[in-house]
């Protein structure tokens, strides 16, 4: 599905020599030499700067080692996802899960809903969390994968062309290392985040997210926001080793070992649910009505 030349030109640039990738791919140093050279010809590219040091990556493959990356994993999942789509049955609910999109909330609605759906199956389908990939899953749920668990308010669902059933609101957290001062705390008020830097998702990104972002502006001035763009895991890296704090919430708890979610004396929550096709299948949508009366069951107990 893809140029296989792309593997030995990320080997080689993470080896940084040709006869390290060479050892590592188990061929030999010309057969890699002559791969590099002719995915250069292909291209129209100079990819590396040999010196008697070793290999540097130009611009031009600086910029392809990024991508291709993402390229390789992507053809990956796509024949995972094929491979799904081939096994599934009408009684087949496609969970698409990852670090920050967590399916904890369907395992733990799971004897109430075979109740309400006794035939119905999960499939769990994980996939990187990438902008690339969130993009692409939601706009197509329904296809490979059927929900998916997360966050989400009307501009998000807008942005993504999904739609959400929301179950929860969950209280905004802040997420810190357990190296932080802030750690040996349970419970966290708006006056113990200053002087430090807090980590929230950029604007118009969510509404409540950015009813948070104008009081703490308005409000607290003490408190630096720091802008970011997509929850990942490497955001979650940032926090820690920046010794930042983090917007998140109580579900993202198992996705950094170092760092630990506290709750905030500011009032302010988020949706939580399940995103789904606007136009769901009748399998899932069955499912839907059967997780909306689990869950409303579940809050009575």
């Amino acid at each position: 599905m893809y140029n296989p030349q792309l593997e030995t030109f990320l080997c080689v640039a993470e080896s940084g020599s040709f006869n390290k990738a060479a050892d590592k791919l188990f061929i030999s140093p010309p057969a890699v030499i002559k791969q590099i050279n002719l995915l250069e010809e292909e291209l129209e590219l100079r990819l590396f700067i040999r010196t008697h040091r070793g290999l540097l990556l130009t611009e031009a493959g600086k910029s392809l080692y990024q991508d291709a990356k993402y390229i390789i994993q992507y053809c990956k999942d796509s024949v995972t996802r094929a491979k799904n789509a081939d096994k599934e049955t009408d009684n087949v609910i496609r969970i698409g899960t990852s670090p920050m999109t967590p399916a904890q909330v369907l395992v733990d609605l799971w004897p109430r809903l075979q109740e309400y759906c006794p035939n119905v199956k999960f499939q769990l389908v994980p996939f990187e969390n990438t902008p690339e990939n969130a993009r692409e899953i939601l706009a197509n749920l329904g296809q490979n994968i059927d929900v998916v668990a997360g966050i989400f308010d009307e501009t998000m669902l807008s942005l993504r062309r999904c739609a959400g059933l929301e179950l929860s609101r969950e209280p905004i957290c802040c997420a810190v290392s357990v190296h932080h001062r802030l750690a040996e705390k349970d419970r966290l008020t708006v006056q113990d985040l200053y002087g430090e830097n807090l980590m929230l998702m950029r604007r118009n990104w969510s509404h409540y997210v950015d009813l948070l972002r104008d009081d703490l502006w308005k409000n607290h001035p003490q408190i630096h926001i720091v802008d970011f763009d997509f929850y990942d895991v490497a955001v979650f890296n940032r926090c820690e080793n920046n010794n930042h704090v983090l917007m998140a919430i109580e579900n993202w708890r198992y996705v950094h070992p170092l760092l630990k979610i506290l709750p905030v004396d500011w009032g302010y929550a988020i949706p939580f649910g399940l995103l789904h096709s606007p136009a769901p299948s009748l399998i899932v949508e069955k499912f839907l009505q059967a997780v909306q009366k689990a869950s409303a069951q579940s809050k009575k107990n």
